[in-house]
């Protein structure tokens, strides 16, 4: 089965719990497998109440001012639900972008399109290592897209950072020479 497209999400939070740290920016970027892009969204994610901590303003720049007016977690995980449909669901460390999807979807139904989008995730993290048996080099998203000549202008900026991994993407399917869907399998997490 040939490649579907790609929907590359990356999330900034307030701190790295699943359970005590929230979703502040979610990044999307849809691409087919050479890069093509088919669509980029992103959005703020206003902070519920109590209000919570913003987490580490000087690496993501998020402010509590920044969140004010941005839609709500529900309205925000609807939006990027619609826009998932039909695609594998890709991130760099996708074990803790799905990992915070997943708590944040736990009390909505099963067939929720995010909910049920994220399993399995397409880890591009769990890629690049594999290519680096003896683990010599880096492979943190900065590091990866210095390797392959991809710019990354604002890291910890969700939509930069899921444009920059969407952007490594066909450089890692080529690296593995992945052509169908079947040899993604080793490289999936859940979360």
């Amino acid at each position: 089965m040939a490649l579907p497209s790609f929907a590359v999400v990356d999330l900034e939070t307030s701190g790295l719990s699943t359970r005590r740290h929230r979703v502040l920016q979610i990044g999307l970027v849809v691409v087919e497998a050479d890069g093509t892009v088919l669509d980029e969204w992103d959005t703020l994610v206003r902070l519920g109440w109590p209000l919570q901590r913003v987490g580490p303003t000087e690496l993501h720049g998020i402010t509590r001012r920044s969140l004010k007016g941005a839609p709500a977690l529900d309205a925000a995980l609807d939006e990027l639900g619609a826009r998932l449909v039909g695609s594998i669901f890709t991130a760099h460390n996708a074990a803790f972008d799905a990992g915070f999807l997943a708590r944040a979807t736990r009390r909505r139904p099963a067939t929720d399109p995010v909910r049920s989008g994220i399993e399995p995730s397409l880890c591009t993290l769990r890629m690049s290592r594999c290519l680096d048996p003896l683990r010599e080099r880096s492979h943190r998203l900065v590091d990866v897209c210095e390797r392959y000549d991809v710019r990354l202008d604002r890291p910890h900026d969700a939509l930069a950072d899921a444009a920059a991994t969407a952007a490594v993407l066909p450089h890692l399917l080529r690296a593995h020479g992945i052509s169908t869907v079947d040899q993604l399998s080793p490289f999936y997490v859940t979360p």
